[in-house]
């Protein structure tokens, strides 16, 4: 594993690593090798089910459902 075990880090570090690594996530994609899209694929599913697991109860935006995708309609109404 690259970095420190998600679940050894405090709240406020597994939110930094979260948002470090979702911020570098177009450049891996566009640029980066096979291996540094595989490692930042394991890392981000590994913060983010950390993540998960600790907030199981996070608040949910009603228009990131697919219910609430439905009542927006198509794209350009």
């Amino acid at each position: 594993m690259i970095g420190v075990d998600p679940d050894r880090l405090d709240d406020q570090q597994l939110m930094k690593e979260l948002e470090t690594i979702h911020r570098t996530r177009h450049d891996t994609l566009l640029y980066g090798s096979n291996d540094a899209l595989r490692t930042h694929n394991d890392r981000m599913a590994s913060l983010e089910g950390e993540y998960l697991r600790r907030n199981p109860r996070r608040p949910v935006a009603s228009g990131r459902t697919r219910e609430g995708a439905r009542e927006r309609g198509p794209a350009g109404d």
